[in-house]
This record gives structure tokens, sequence and C-alpha cells, in this order.
């Protein structure tokens, strides 16, 4: 399977099989940025993954939204459950969001099996179709299990409201959605355990957006204590689902606004190196459309890849203005040094290296604009093997986290699959 892609950053070298775009450096020195917490961070152990060595003090793991498409997630965390280390935050955005919590709201020993029972579930209803044997037959067999999921809902997800919303009373939650995730809620109660989340042994965060002002938020265990209206209110896409209430709030699905919570985990990210593995399910990048379900699959990539690379490249421009902020401040006069604000610009331009892995699920050619609501058996377990292929294939890379010659920066390996 080939692996192509410009570079979304520079400066940037490139490798065999995986693209690696190294910027952004910041000259090694003491200390870190003094507007995170001033908790030391411990030295990690070095272990090695595949060929690489992972020294990072951190681990964070990205999910993005997209619906049924969310079992490429479970499949790259297959792999990512053998590393010698779990990670210690894991961030994600509407089914990013629940494929969140049943990793960090379950022991390692039970997130895969949790992972396994959601998405068995969610795929088990029957439209009394086999997996097609020709690849003449996939796409009709895409279309009427996608219909099925329309018609009567998900198992363990969402049912269908009736009467309509047309004839609901208005200012209910009928009235402005089409279906009902009180299943969602059962069945978040059942697989996720929330006082394992609210301990903290994992930092766990889920992007939603707030009706009134249309502002992002973020919900986060170290800032408050989580349930199963949390993650519902981050995967409440409308018109499909109502709205969440919180506190008084009303919450809708995170993706309306940024459908990945990966500026959330750099602006956030603390003291320490951290991996951050970012998991995508729409590509931004695609070809030329050319009959009306591919140009409607194409506008529902766009919309959703939420520019995961332009994110990445900005955090490599903040980093090299950094940069060069410090090397402007080692060229002042001591005395001058010694001034508060320089002093505290000089500490909030100190930050540590990021290494950000960055997957994307490829679209195959025979799948419609219905993918993310397509949870048929055989499609769920098509994208769990694509996750665990990808994450195995980028591991198994001799380039992968190959160290910088850089002494901080951003580095990011991006792995770009051709699909037949």
């Amino acid at each position: 399977m080939a692996i192509s892609g410009k570079p979304s950053v520079s400066p940037a070298r490139k490798t065999k099989g995986l693209r690696a775009d190294r910027s952004g450096a910041v000259p090694a020195r003491a200390n870190g940025n003094a507007a995170i917490a001033a908790t030391p961070v411990p030295p990690a152990s070095v272990h090695r993954v595949g060929k690489a060595k992972l020294d990072h003090e951190h681990i964070a793991l990205v999910l993005q939204g997209g619906g049924a498409l969310g079992a490429y997630q479970a499949g790259v965390f297959e792999v990512l459950s053998q590393f010698p280390r779990e990670p210690h935050w894991v961030a994600g955005v509407s089914i990013g969001a629940i494929n969140a919590a049943l990793i960090a709201g379950n022991p390692p020993a039970r997130r895969l099996e949790r992972l396994h029972a959601f998405w068995n579930l969610v795929s088990s209803s029957a439209s009394g179709l086999i997996a097609p044997v020709h690849e003449t037959q996939w796409q009709s067999f895409h279309q009427i299990n996608a219909t099925v999921a329309m018609a009567f809902g998900v198992p363990g997800f969402y049912v269908p409201r009736f009467p309509p919303p047309a004839l609901q009373m208005h200012g209910t939650d009928a009235a402005i959605s089409y279906y009902d995730t009180a299943p969602l809620r059962s069945t978040l109660e059942r697989l996720v355990d929330f006082d394992r989340i609210n301990s903290k042994a994992m930092r766990f965060s889920v992007g939603a957006v707030q009706v009134r002002t249309g502002n992002t938020v973020y919900f986060d265990n170290h800032h408050q204590r989580i349930g199963p209206e949390h993650i519902m209110a981050s995967g409440a896409l409308p018109p499909a689902f109502a709205p969440v209430v919180i506190e008084g709030e009303a919450y809708w699905d995170g993706g309306i606004v940024s459908n990945t919570p990966l500026q959330y985990v750099l602006d956030n990210r603390g003291k320490g190196k951290t991996l951050a593995v970012q998991v995508d399910l729409f590509s931004a990048r695609g070809d030329l459309p050319t009959n009306m379900a591919a140009a409607m699959a194409r506008q529902k990539d766009i919309q959703y890849s939420s520019r995961t690379r332009m994110s990445t490249t900005m955090a490599a421009e903040t980093q090299r203005h950094k940069c060069t902020v410090l090397r402007l401040i080692d060229k002042l006069p001591p005395e001058m040094r010694q001034d508060p604000e320089v002093q505290a610009l000089e500490a909030a331009s100190r930050t540590p290296h990021v290494d950000i892995v960055h997957l994307i699920y490829r679209q195959n050619r025979l799948e419609l604009d219905s993918k993310d609501y397509e949870f048929s058996r055989a499609t769920m377990q098509m994208h769990w093997a694509a996750g665990r292929r990808d994450m195995q294939m980028s591991i198994d890379n001799p380039d992968w986290l190959k160290p910088s010659t850089l002494d901080d920066g951003v580095t990011v390996y991006d792995l770009t699959p051709k699909l037949p």
C-alpha cells in the first residue's frame, strides 16, 4: 500500500513510506512553560516500540468525530494497547468521545473488551444481508444498511422518534431531533466506569458546542466531574439528535465547530515531552468527485476534517516564533534580562517537544456519503482492520519517531495510505 503526501510543515524531510515534518526548533533550556502548572515532570523511562525509542513523558490519544467510522479508531487503539506505557490523556469529539470514554473508563485489561462490546452492539442490526462477495455489490450493501440505520435506528445508540418532529410540541427535544439517544446513555452506564474517569488516573477531555453562544467547550476531568451526559453532549449532532442540557446550558456535537480536539491538547499539554497520536476519520484531501454521491461524500470530508494539517502547521509556526523570541532574549544585556516582563516572555516561550503521529482514515472508493452512519457488522470490521493495519504500519516503519536533529519543536509524522 503506497504512502504519499506533500509536506504540511516546512522545513520537512521525506522518508520512505512515511512523511516526517520537523520544524519549529527551540533551543534546549532549563525549566518549562511558566503558563503551565509548575509540577516537575519525572523523566520518562525509555521503551522501544518497534524500532523506535519511546522516551516521552506523556502520550495523548486524540480522536476525531465520524460516527460509524469510529471503529477505525478502535483498531488503532488495539495496536496502541500493546505499547509498554498507556496513554496519559485521551481526548475526543462525538464518536471519538465515546471511544475515549470506553478507554479512560476501564482498566487496561478490559479496554479492548469494552470497545469490542460497544462496536459489536451498534453493528448488530439485522439488514438481512451478508457481506458481498463481488465488488459490484458493495455500494448497494452500504446503501441498504445505511437506510436501515436511518429508518430503525442503531442498537444501543439511538431510536427514531414517533411521531416525527413536525408533529411534536414546540419547545421539546422531540420537536428538534429525529432520534432519541436514551439507548446510548444506558450503553455508556453499562460499559463505562465513570468513577474511574473521575479518579483522574487518565486525563479525559471531550469537546462540545454551547448552543446559545456557538462557542466550543471542553469537558475535562481535571476541571469537572464527568458523567454520561458530557459524552452524549459531545455527540449530539443536529438535527439527528437533540442538544444535551448540562447545568442549565444546552450543548451540541463539538464537530459543528471543530471535529478534533488536537488544538486543545496542544494548548494544554504541559511541560513534558509529548507524543500525540491524532486519529482522523475524514480526509481534507481527496479527488474531484464524478457523481452526486461522490460530491456529497467529498463535501462531508471537507466539512468534518477540521483542517487538522492547518493545526499542526500553526503549532510549528508558533514554535518557530517562540524560538525567535528566545534568540532575541539571548542577545539582551544581562540587566534587561532581569526585567520581570522579559522573564515572563522567556518562560512562556519555553515549550517541550511534541511528536504528532497523524493517521487518517482513507475512504474506500466503494463507500458512499452514508459512510458515517452505515453501521453494518462487515463494514465495522473493515474499518477496525484498517485502523489496526495503519497503526501497525507506522510502528513497523524504520523512520517512525526517528530522533530529530532539533533540540525542541514540533515533529509531524503524517501517514496517508492510498486505498484502491
